[in-house]
């Protein structure tokens, strides 16, 4: 598999995280993909939507750790929990950017 990012993080189920690394230019990542991998795309809104009891930012290891631990449910079911989870987290706050996930199965 062959991907071209700018200026964002790949995570590919549990083989492959780039700790927060980032782009100026275009770069191309290339890794090999086998059945049954899950690839998740998606934009910095998760991960930085205030909310939780301290009206914090949601950061990329809860959303990493909840990708995870659910990647074995089915994909309309792992949908849900996301739901709920930002929702949750979100509570009375404004949402404050688009929210992106994409998450498909090889």
């Amino acid at each position: 598999m062959l991907f071209c990012f700018c200026k964002t993080d790949l995570y590919e189920h549990l083989d492959y995280f780039s700790n927060d690394q980032k782009m100026d230019k275009f770069s191309m990542h290339e890794f090999q993909v086998h059945e049954g991998d899950i690839i998740y795309l998606f934009s910095d809104g998760f991960a930085d939507q205030f909310g939780g009891p301290d009206g914090k930012k949601f950061k990329y290891s809860p959303f990493k750790k909840l990708l995870l631990e659910n990647s074995h449910k089915p994909i309309f079911e792992q949908k849900e929990i996301l739901d709920k989870t930002f929702n949750d987290w979100k509570g009375d706050q404004e949402q404050i950017d688009d929210v992106v996930v994409l998450g498909f199965k090889i």
